[in-house]
């Protein structure tokens, strides 16, 4: 198992370094000048060009990446332009935020996909399993944007059930944490759910014809003992793998959804970056998201080769 991970290791610090490389890269490709953005329209070539040389703007791209690589390797992320702080500090107060609604996603989805998957394939080609196909099927179909705006209208303007958005933390008032938190939760996890959802019943469908399977139903078992006991656990094994996946999809998602109902976390700060040309904001938040990413598909990999050794010996002889 050491030698996996080292492996696993070894194969993540490439990605790191040539995501770092693309997030610099692409960014300065987006049209507009943030200096230009931030004098204002009435701004002298004299005071933008001071600018620039104040914030490094004037250097080549390849001396720019140096010195944010560096800076970035002692822990500074730089100093915002808009909002005139550390990007640091600002990120620091975002992830608590992101966190919150991800993990709240990410649960919602889990609790939804794992029943409806085992039953669809338990009950294959019953009045269930084509109703969960065709809710997945639109739920995958429909962007998270669309269903986010059509909850609002919905459920907060029309019902007044909900707030239409913003945040309140949960440890000051966790009932109106919990009535702000329903609607991003749920327009978060409708998609990852209905993909969840589908594999969960590919890889039941799968097992449910290995011969232990026809063993455990020789031997007397009731058919919810055989479900529970030898199909779902090994069923779930592979979907560890598309977890890590799926978090990567979340992450972007929550980007939008953030963006629609005015959730405070780092995907909203995303999004005023970007509009602000604010560099320093963009480039950290979106390279935190990438090692994260990075980070839980490691951790994926390293469980899954815990749970079953054949990858562990199929790394081993590739080698």
């Amino acid at each position: 198992m050491l030698e996996f991970t080292l492996r696993r290791l070894l194969q993540v610090l490439p990605v790191v370094v040539l995501s770092s490389v693309g997030v610099f890269l692409l960014l300065h490709l987006v049209p507009g000048d943030p200096v230009a953005v931030l004098a204002g329209p009435d701004a002298t070539p004299e005071t933008i060009q001071a600018m620039r040389q104040e914030l490094g703007l004037d250097r080549s791209l390849p001396v720019q990446y140096g010195i944010w690589l560096g800076r970035v390797l002692r822990g500074d992320f730089g100093r915002s332009y808009a909002y005139r702080r550390p990007v640091g500090e600002l990120i620091l107060q975002r992830i608590p935020a992101t966190v919150e609604l991800a993990v709240a996603g990410l649960t919602l989805a889990l609790l939804v996909a794992i029943p409806t998957g085992v039953l669809a394939a338990v009950r294959q080609g019953s009045v269930f399993d084509w109703l969960a196909s065709t809710l997945s099927g639109f739920a995958i179909a429909v962007p998270n944007f669309w269903f986010g705006i059509l909850a609002i209208i919905v459920f907060s303007l029309t019902l007044g059930w909900l707030p239409p958005g913003g945040m309140v933390e949960l440890s000051r008032d966790p009932v109106a944490g919990l009535r702000f938190l329903v609607l991003p939760a749920v327009t978060l996890a409708l998609n990852q759910a209905a993909v969840l959802s589908r594999f969960v019943k590919a890889s039941v469908l799968e097992v449910l014809n290995e011969d232990y399977v026809r063993t455990a139903r020789a031997k007397g078992l009731s058919e919810p003992q055989v479900t529970r006991r030898h199909v779902v656990r090994a069923a779930l094994i592979p979907v560890a793998t598309v977890l890590g996946l799926e978090f990567g999809r979340l992450l972007g998602g929550a980007v939008i959804v953030e963006s629609v109902f005015a959730w405070p976390g780092m995907g909203r700060l995303i999004v005023q970056g970007i509009l602000h040309r604010d560099y320093p904001i963009v480039q950290a938040t979106l390279l935190l998201l990438v090692i994260t990413f990075v980070v839980v598909n490691l951790a994926t990999d390293l469980v899954y080769g815990l749970l079953d050794p054949r990858i562990r010996l199929s790394a081993r002889r590739r080698a």
